[in-house]
């Protein structure tokens, strides 16, 4: 027994209209189609559902099927909506939140992707420190985030709210001036900064550059703390220390600077 919706569309659009004439006009079909489709209905269901008068009524067994056909047939409108929305561009705004070195590092080309794949839905950008974006994605004063390294309360959950997916996984650099005697090595040890005046960003993965620190057995003790990330860099740039950085931060170092890259792959950070 295999009852499919455009038999209990007929049946419906019968009582509904009183008639199968009026039914056949509201649904755009000739009468024979319609009498023809409540007909197989009732072979099917090998009873009759409709007394055939004026107006047409339904039988003791179709009125106990009809709120059963309204339903069947409310859940289909829904399915073709659904698929409609999907297949057509969304429209609205997304509120995202991201850090700084995020938002200039990753965001602009996330933008771009989405410029051109949605290109009916507006992003607002919230820019703060990584407390901060936590905190907008836990309240609702955003509607994403881009979070780095979320400790995963379980698998593939961002620990704030809801899924999540990983957009990047970015490694980390030495940050030295130019003239420094390293600058020119393919790679710098961790320890091989311990002498140095060391710089952080609270903006800038400190979390991560600490337990970085202790892995290697190191103390970690920053000489100064600059929340902006282009200072940071414009003091490294001025010899006044050095600096681990994320990847992603490379966007804001001038052109004309080399970069050692410092042990990458065992303790990279993910978005």
């Amino acid at each position: 027994m295999t009852v499919n919706i455009p038999q209990l569309r007929a049946f419906l659009a019968v009582v509904d209209a009183g008639g199968f004439g009026a039914a056949a006009a509201e649904l755009g079909m000739s009468q024979s189609a319609v009498s023809h489709a409540v007909a197989s209905l009732e072979r099917m269901l090998a009873a009759p559902l409709l007394v055939r008068a004026t107006p047409a009524r339904t039988t003791a067994l179709g009125e106990r099927i009809l709120p059963h056909a309204r339903i069947a047939l409310s859940a289909a409108r829904s399915v073709e909506q659904i698929a409609a929305e999907a297949t057509d561009s969304m429209t609205g705004t997304v509120r995202l939140a991201a850090t700084p070195t995020v938002c200039q590092g990753l965001i602009p080309g996330l933008l771009r992707h989405w410029r051109t794949d949605q290109p009916r839905i507006t992003v607002r950008v919230f820019e703060g420190d990584s407390a901060e974006v936590s905190g907008w994605l836990e309240d609702g004063t955003t509607d994403a985030a881009v979070l780095i390294d979320p400790a995963p309360a379980t698998a593939g959950r961002c620990p704030q709210s809801g899924p999540g997916i990983e957009l990047a996984v970015d490694r980390y650099r030495a940050l030295l001036p130019r003239d420094h005697p390293l600058a020119d090595e393919p790679h710098v040890d961790l320890r091989d900064l311990e002498d140095d005046q060391f710089l952080i960003s609270p903006n800038g993965c400190e979390a991560r550059i600490r337990t970085l620190h202790g892995l290697a057995g190191l103390r970690f003790s920053p000489t100064h703390r600059v929340r902006d990330l282009a200072t940071l860099i414009s003091m490294v740039q001025a010899g006044i220390g050095v600096t681990v950085l994320s990847e992603v931060s490379r966007s804001l170092i001038p052109l004309t600077w080399s970069c050692c890259r410092w042990n990458p792959r065992p303790h990279a950070a993910s978005y």
